[in-house]
This record gives structure tokens, sequence and C-alpha cells, in this order.
């Protein structure tokens, strides 16, 4: 589905409220996950672009004082940073929260020994499976590899991650997480739900709004607090108190929270002593 093709939406009370409610904290964060909540889900991962309404709301939020954005992904930092093109003082969490990112300075993330060659040992397994399986490929990060499945047929996409789960599933050290025709590996034990209290403890952050559609960010959504607003994108099983269809009503969201944010810090419910301040 298009931004275009997606039925106009006009948010809940509920969550008009809520957004009305969360602006006027103290200090608020602002966490999104990319695919398929701040761009739409395309085949090729390195064709993503975020929603234009979507990026110009967000990165004004970026400016407001007291007011902290961040994106929350899936894909290595490099990557989201090539796709996303996010305002410059916008927190990073990448690889499911196994990199971040916090500004000029930040430590990469660095394997040892062991873990570089369980990666390896990954790689080898995963790179025989596509070999087997027509339309399916990999993604390297920096603590694993991921096996995409969405160019494969079904029952070759459900074969390829049958097998790869078979063999790795209990092999000590390496985590499996499974996305929208997806299978994420990782040598780092790390998640989304541990990005968000990780950016809510790095920022101070007395409310967080978080939007995400996969499978993934249900861990970020199980780790907001009460007073945060969590928001489904898309219409699978969630335990977000909101949701919304597509994108393109994220965009709306963002530009909803954006008029309320403004308007909380010119009026002085979050303070009001105009000094940019992010963190």
């Amino acid at each position: 589905m298009t931004p275009e093709q997606a039925s106009p939406l006009t948010l809940s009370p509920a969550l008009l409220d809520a957004l009305r409610r969360v602006a006027a904290t103290e200090r608020l964060l602002v966490a999104m996950d990319f695919d398929g909540t701040m761009s739409p889900i395309v085949d090729h991962a390195d064709a993503a672009r975020p929603v234009p309404r979507a990026a110009s709301a967000f990165a004004e939020l970026a400016s407001l004082p007291r007011t902290t954005t961040a994106l929350i992904s899936g894909r290595a930092l490099a990557s989201l940073r090539a796709v996303a093109s996010p305002p410059k003082d916008t927190l990073l969490v990448g690889s499911h929260g196994a990199e971040a990112w916090l500004g000029p300075g930040s430590p990469g993330l660095e394997l040892d020994a062991e873990q570089r060659q369980r990666l390896h040992e990954v790689r080898t397994v995963l790179e025989e499976i596509v070999s087997e399986a027509p339309g399916t490929v990999l993604e390297e990060k920096p603590a694993g590899v991921v096996l995409h499945t969405r160019m494969a047929d079904d029952d070759v996409a459900e074969d390829a991650v049958a097998a790869a789960r078979a063999v790795l599933q209990d092999r000590p050290g390496v985590y499996l997480k499974t996305g929208k025709r997806v299978l994420e590996t990782s040598v780092v034990h790390a998640s989304k739900g541990e990005g968000v209290t990780f950016l809510r403890q790095a920022t101070g952050a007395t409310a967080i709004v978080f939007a995400g559609d996969d499978v993934t960010d249900e861990d970020a959504i199980a780790h907001l607090a009460p007073g945060d607003v969590g928001v489904k994108v898309g219409l699978d099983f969630t335990q977000a108190e909101f949701r919304v269809e597509h994108p393109i009503h994220v965009a709306e969201l963002l530009e909803a929270l954006l008029r309320e944010r403004r308007t909380a810090v010119n009026g002085g419910a979050a303070g009001a002593d105009g000094e940019q301040d992010h963190m």
C-alpha cells in the first residue's frame, strides 16, 4: 500500500487526548521504529525512505526544547543513517538494541574473539541455506546476519527459516528474532525493549511516545511505563493501547504531537525558558 492508497485517518479522540497529555511532560522522548513505521515496507531495504510528512514533523519535534527524538531499528546504524537521514540531534539505536549512538564520541560495537567466531559460524550456516533457497538473501550486521525471505515463494521462505532455526536455535550465544519475512540472528543479546529503557535513562525522559509495526517492536511496547504512549502500526496483534494503519497515519500522529508539544513548551507546561535542551 502506498501513502496515496492509504485511507484517510482521523486520529481517535482517545489517542488525541493521550498525545495532548504526554506533550505536556517535562522531558519528552519521541522514539520511532523506521521500516513499516516512518517508512513503508519495500522489497529492497536500501530503497526505504521516510514518508516526507513524517520526516518533517519528526525533525521539527527534534528542534523543540526538552524534546528528544530517537529511532529504534533492527537495521545496523550505518544502514539506518543512509535511509532515514535523521535530524542531527536524533539518537539512534540499531541492530535491535545492540548498537547505540548518543552523539559524537559514542563508542562503536566491538565483538570479542568468541563472538566473532560465532558470527562466522552463523554466516556459514546461512550462506549454505541461501544457496539452496531462491529469492532469499543475507544482510550483514555488526553483530549478526539477517535472512531475508520477502522475495522468495512462501514455501521456500518457510523452509529456509525452518532450516536456519533447526541449526541455530539451540546454539549457545546465538540469539534469534523473527520479524516480517526476516529471521534475525545476533551474537549479542539485545532487544528494542532494552533500547527503550536505555534511552529513557540516557535522556531523563519523563514520558515516551513510541510507534512500531513489527513483532520485535512489541518488546519496546512492553517496556513502556504508565504515562507513556505506545502505538501499533498495522493490524497485527499488539500490546499497545493505540493503533494506526499505515506510515502515512504515523505522519498524522507526529503532526498532532508536534502541535501539542509546541503549545505545551510555548505555554510553559513543560518549562518555558526557551533553551534548546534535548538531553
